[in-house]
């Protein structure tokens, strides 16, 4: 495992740390190194082979903190414990504060709950009318598919319900699902999450996405996962033509920091944009991971490299226990300042923060509109100079040219 740059370190030299960190290598294969690869490039291997205990985790990372030794002893009491070999050797065992150390390593602050953190952040089970299907939106619904991720995320939103380590239980029930969903024609939009959905089997995967086409008011199917960055193996060719079969198919990716993005990443993701899927990636904000413009420069410009449009950036929601991972809006919005005008529009994302208790997703953006009155609009730039524009008045569109213009058949 070699030596990653952290986050946390000074601004100074911002530009060739950033090219540092869009360099694609691969983490290589470190204490497993005497395994075959083919074993290796196994998704299934890498799987039965997670780093799931403390023991495994103390002779494969000897540096482990007091804390976060003390987190691991706790941590299946909250969310399991749960790394990918491949995904291991990405971390810097000398560095505490090394990004990808941050989360996935409990640490004894996850048993700390301040007063405004809850177990249901998004208030998704007050939205659930049937077990693991959410319908929020009007005119989409989240499709809870697992409970089981490749690796677990420390801040994860849904930490109540994953890897089963608070006693949750969740059992889906697809033909439950699927039924609500064929009796409600406002749906149009089905996104499938966990959990990851890609941790089913083809098999699996393949009959559900089939029985979701086969509704004819669905017109577009979405799957959330971390399975390119945590386990690229498993996106196997077959897999690949699995997903090709069920289009419109958008799949978003969640990656945090550059380093996340290797070789084996970047093939996965390639793979996955070659049976023509649009790409999207979702980040969540966090403190000493990507809690710095030039380290989330890096991230949404090595993103489209990979083919992947950044999609959003989310402040870290209040789940129980990941007080030490969260910062605050005011570092989100002088990040967004640092993105607009500066990369290309592509690269940029939205800035949004989940109202919690169920709100929904809230844009937040920095303040580009200075002053707006009846006869101007006045603009601050990504420089910060100010530009006037000339505002008119509205008038109403008249009724016959309505009438013709959304006419049927009409030119």
């Amino acid at each position: 495992m070699g030596s990653l740059t952290s986050s946390s370190e000074k601004a100074e030299g911002g530009g060739s740390r950033r090219a540092g960190w869009k360099e694609f290598t691969s983490p290589g294969r470190g204490p497993w190194r005497d395994v075959p690869a083919e074993e290796w490039e196994d998704w299934r291997w890498q799987l039965r082979h997670r780093i799931t205990s403390l023991e495994q985790l103390e002779r494969l990372l000897p540096t482990l903190t007091p804390e976060e030794r003390a987190g691991t002893l706790l941590a299946n009491r909250k969310l399991a414990l749960g790394i990918t070999p491949y995904f291991f050797n990405l971390i810097d065992p000398s560095d505490e504060y090394c990004p990808i150390r941050r989360q996935v390593i409990p640490r004894i602050e996850e048993t700390r709950t301040a007063p405004w953190e809850m177990s249901d952040p998004c208030g998704e089970e007050a939205h659930m009318p049937v077990p693991g299907l959410v319908h929020r939106y009007p005119d989409r619904v989240l499709f809870l598919v697992t409970d089981r991720c490749a690796s677990y995320c420390r801040y994860c939103t849904r930490s109540r319900m994953v890897s089963n380590a608070s006693g949750y239980d969740f059992h889906p029930q697809f033909d439950r699902q699927i039924d609500y969903i064929r009796r409600h024609p406002e749906v149009r939009d089905v996104l499938l999450s966990g959990g990851d959905p890609l941790l089913l089997s083809d098999e699996k995967l393949g009959e559900l996405l089939s029985a979701l086409r086969s509704i004819p008011h669905v017109e577009l199917l979405r799957i959330g996962t971390r399975i390119p960055i945590f386990l690229p193996q498993r996106i196997t060719p077959g897999l690949c033509e699995i997903l090709r079969r069920h289009h419109p198919l958008f799949i978003s990716v969640h990656t945090n920091h550059p380093r996340e993005l290797t070789l084996e990443a970047r093939a996965a993701l390639e793979r996955l944009a070659d049976a023509g899927i649009p790409l999207g990636n979702q980040s969540v904000l966090l403190r000493h991971v990507n809690d710095d413009p030039e380290v989330m420069l890096a991230l949404v410009q090595k993103l489209l490299m990979c083919r992947v449009r950044p999609y959003y950036l989310y402040q870290c929601d209040l789940i129980a226990g990941s007080a030490h991972l969260r910062t605050s809006v005011r570092r989100g919005l002088e990040i967004m300042q640092r993105l607009r005008g500066f990369t290309t529009g592509y690269a940029v994302p939205t800035y949004v923060i989940d109202a919690p208790g169920g709100g929904g997703k809230v844009p937040i953006t920095p303040e580009y509109v200075v002053e707006h009155t009846d006869d101007r609009i006045v603009l601050r730039n990504y420089l910060g100079e100010w530009y006037e524009y000339p505002e008119v008045p509205d008038s109403p569109v008249p009724a016959v040219h309505r009438a013709t213009c959304c006419a049927p058949g009409t030119v």
